[in-house]
């Protein structure tokens, strides 16, 4: 009995306990909703920061892929900028060492420009010199070149002499005839006859002239210029002062020429001493032959005239053939020549661009050949 008051006295007890463990469930329940609802809004909050902790790896893994190449790409930059680096510093090596060979360039040019001034100041001395010795020299020429003209006129003062003494009597018989036609009264009536005397004697003085004109005019020292000449005509000049000395000592010359004149660049005198000469040393040659003959040919080629001058004379003796144009020598006896003839014949030929040789052989006679350039007009 005692036992169901008790039991009833607990249990609204219980029930005071099971309503505060009710309330403190439900509170608990509640807090643990709530903390279920925070969670929830955690954990979502917590996705949400996931997500976005993704998005950001996989932008940091972009960013360090993009950080990779940019490292690699500045590893490669750096590469190249060592290497260009290394080679800058080296072209700068280089560049000095330019600089240094370029200053060390520049002494020595401006030690070459300095010999350099020395150089040219003694070169224009010596020009200088070997131009006044070059006019010294062209005037010693001349003067060789006047003294052979000189030499030539005298060996040919016979012969002239000789030429002129027919012109003079021929004139001195002419005038007689009318001057005995006037003394004898018979002028008037013949008057064509003393006429034709007088006329006959100023024939015979043109001729004299003439000569005379030539030996002054061969003889004269003038400048040397070059024109267009005949060559026929200079060697006809050279017979006409050499002819009577031809004759006298009964010398055949021929004569062998082109029908077309032939013209050549030169100095007429010149030329005509070269021939004087030659006619010369032939004539020479031939004193003591049985048989006299010059002969004297011309051949015109497309670039060069060719004029032969030949004789029938002993020739020239062997070894004397490289020797025969040397100044001063000569195979006469001592007196007979000045052994000057030949050699200013050689110095007008290479005046005259041209060129001349001497073939001989013993017992058949001396062959000089000459070229001599053709004119050309411009």
């Amino acid at each position: 009995m005692n036992d169901a008051p008790q039991e009833e006295a607990i249990a609204p007890a219980q029930q005071t306990v099971d309503r505060e463990t009710y309330q403190r469930l439900l509170e608990e329940k509640r807090a643990l909703e709530q903390r279920v609802l925070q969670s929830e809004e955690h954990r979502r909050a917590f996705i949400h920061i996931l997500t976005d902790l993704n998005a950001l790896n996989r932008k940091l893994a972009d960013q360090r892929k993009a950080m990779i190449h940019i490292l690699a790409d500045y590893e490669q930059d750096r590469s190249r900028l060592a290497g260009q680096t290394e080679r800058l510093d080296n072209s700068r090596r280089a560049l000095m060492h330019i600089l240094q060979d370029s200053h060390q360039s520049n002494l020595r040019l401006e030690n070459s420009r300095k010999a350099m001034i020395h150089i040219m100041s003694d070169l224009r001395e010596t020009t200088e010199e070997v131009r006044r010795r070059e006019q010294e020299l062209r005037e010693k020429q001349e003067q060789l070149v006047q003294a052979g003209k000189l030499a030539t006129l005298g060996e040919l003062t016979t012969g002239v002499a000789h030429e002129l003494n027919n012109p003079l009597n021929n004139i001195g018989l002419f005038i007689g005839n009318a001057i005995d036609l006037i003394e004898l009264g018979l002028a008037q009536a013949n008057y064509e006859q003393a006429l034709h005397e007088l006329h006959s004697a100023m024939q015979q003085v043109r001729k004299a002239t003439e000569i005379i004109s030539h030996l002054r005019t061969f003889g004269r020292a003038t400048s040397v210029s070059y024109e267009p000449v005949s060559i026929g005509s200079v060697v006809q000049g050279a017979l006409s002062l050499m002819r009577e000395q031809l004759r006298l000592r009964q010398i055949e010359v021929q004569v062998r020429f082109p029908v077309e004149e032939i013209i050549v660049r030169g100095n007429a005198i010149q030329l005509e001493q070269v021939f004087i000469n030659l006619l010369t040393n032939a004539r020479d040659a031939l004193a003591t032959e049985a048989r006299k003959v010059i002969t004297i040919t011309c051949e015109a080629r497309e670039d060069v005239i060719e004029l032969q001058v030949s004789d029938t004379g002993p020739g020239i003796p062997p070894g004397y053939e490289k020797r025969i144009f040397d100044p001063f020598f000569t195979t006469k006896e001592v007196g007979s020549g000045t052994g000057l003839g030949l050699s200013i014949t050689y110095g007008i030929i290479q005046d005259h661009q041209g060129d001349i040789t001497v073939d001989s052989h013993p017992g058949m006679g001396a062959l000089f050949v000459i070229h001599l350039p053709p004119y050309r007009q411009e």
